[in-house]
């Protein structure tokens, strides 16, 4: 049973022309997260996208005025894409933030072994995830080969079509009665996590035969050596297209939902919003889900340093110039919230559980325990969203990340509230949240799609 406010769940409201949008909207994402499983591919895919509805790299314009579309590309990892509005920056932006990057396991620097005639790679996760979960399904791998001579190859093994895959292998039920005795936290263990990637021993070698075998591929294949592999980015991730899920097709499962199914959302509703009254803002960003740091994490200044670049271009930069452009701006931090799910009722308060075909989640806090961690937005700014989603005739919802004690976590959200603007976490509800297949409901991605619309043309 539902507590929605509305207790109307929002699949009730479409009739069959406007349904048919819905699911062709989803069909475009679904498409978006089975070709783009890394923060890399997915701002590569994005900045494509708005060169071609017209934005420009910041870095190649000299002048900016209100209506210019302009993207600003961090190390390939984060992305920030601007229409500049008619009134003064220093008025403060609407900012859709997300994130671009999702759980996985990474390849380490040296990572090449051989054991007992398998080849294998040894992998860090990234990200929290349950370990035991990633093994026995086919992966891919993804990501770039940095050479020293400052080539950079683009990796795509086990995705494209006739590709192998890679697989970590399990103990067998009939061996695993000491394994099943663990806790679920070391069923599987992360020094565990390794990859196995053949098992043809080269001809005519008599040591470590597999492992030259793979490295003969590798080098036919990508050029690479094994000391190549110190300046790698592989991210082993599960293989294969997102699918529609239930006989009624009403869901999506798929790698890395959380959190590009808010990333792809609030893109595509800036790309689809324009006459911008004060500057319009979808900031995605890398790292979030190891503690938003780096220099391409929400800690870094990258976002700072864009504002910087667009108030000089402007004519108009100083520091209260910038203080006050963030001060002042309004933010929905896009991401995803925890789905109820009927399977394990005991860790979800159902009076504030998010639930699937209710609409966008917005939360009013995150974190842990008492809050810790968590941004808490206002309740002025709060009654504002809900008049103009109401206004809008967007479904939505209220919910908190399970019962009080029971878990937590966090997004980018506390981090852009330091700046003094008002920020409120908003997104999709997640079915097996940071797993290897993840789902989500499609009348939700399409409510959060509306939702940003709603938010950019009316806050």
């Amino acid at each position: 049973m539902s507590y929605s406010f509305d207790d109307k769940n929002a699949w009730l409201k479409y009739d069959n022309r406007s349904k048919k949008k819905l699911m062709d909207f989803c069909e475009g994402y679904r498409k978006f997260i089975s070709e783009n499983k890394t923060e890399r591919e997915c701002a590569s895919a994005l900045i494509k996208e708005a060169t071609a509805k017209g934005f420009k790299d910041i870095t190649t314009v000299k002048k900016i005025k209100a209506g210019d579309k302009l993207y600003y590309n961090k190390m390939g990892k984060a992305l920030a894409l601007f229409v500049i509005g008619k009134e003064p920056l220093r008025n403060g932006m609407k900012i859709l933030g997300a994130h671009i990057d999702s759980p996985r396991l990474d390849v380490k620097q040296n990572p090449l072994y051989e054991d007992n005639e398998f080849a294998l790679l040894d992998t860090h996760y990234y990200g929290g995830i349950k370990k035991y979960q990633w093994v026995t399904l086919p992966m891919a791998i993804h990501g770039v080969i940095c050479k020293k001579d400052g080539s950079v190859i683009n990796v795509n093994f086990g995705d494209n079509p006739g590709d192998p895959v890679v697989c970590i292998s399990d103990i067998l039920i009939h061996l695993g009665s000491d394994q099943l005795a663990k806790k679920g936290s070391v069923v599987v263990e992360g020094e565990d996590l390794n990859v196995t990637v053949g098992s043809m021993p080269l001809k005519k070698e008599e040591k470590e035969a597999v492992k030259k075998n793979v490295l003969a591929i590798l080098a036919k294949k990508y050029g690479m050596e094994e000391k190549d592999f110190m300046s790698c980015e592989l991210e082993v991730v599960p293989a294969g297209d997102a699918r529609d899920l239930g006989f009624d097709s009403s869901m999506i499962i798929g790698y890395g939902q959380d959190d590009r199914v808010c990333a792809y959302t609030s893109a595509q509703a800036i790309f689809d919003v324009s006459n911008a009254d004060r500057t319009y803002v979808c900031l995605l960003v890398d790292k979030e889900e190891i503690g938003s740091v780096g220099a391409t994490g929400m800690h870094s200044r990258f976002f700072e340093d864009a504002v910087c670049e667009i108030l000089t271009k402007s004519g108009s930069y100083s520091e209260l110039d910038l203080r006050l452009a963030m001060s002042n701006s309004h933010m929905l931090s896009s991401d995803v919230s925890a789905a109820f799910d009927p399977n394990y009722p005991s860790v979800f308060e159902k009076k504030n559980a998010a639930f699937f075909g209710y609409g966008c989640v917005f939360n009013k806090f995150t974190g842990a325990r008492g809050k810790s961690g968590s941004n808490d937005a206002n309740p002025e700014y709060i009654a504002k969203i809900r008049k103009i989603l109401d206004e809008g005739n967007v479904s939505y919802q209220t919910a908190e990340l399970g019962k009080v004690d029971a878990g937590g976590g966090g997004t980018i959200a506390y981090i852009m509230g330091n700046y003094g603007m008002n920020v409120i976490d908003s997104g999709v509800a997640v079915l097996n949240m940071h797993a290897p297949w993840e789902i989500t409901s499609k009348v939700d991605i399409y409510e959060a799609y509306n939702t940003y619309k709603v938010f950019l043309q009316n806050i």
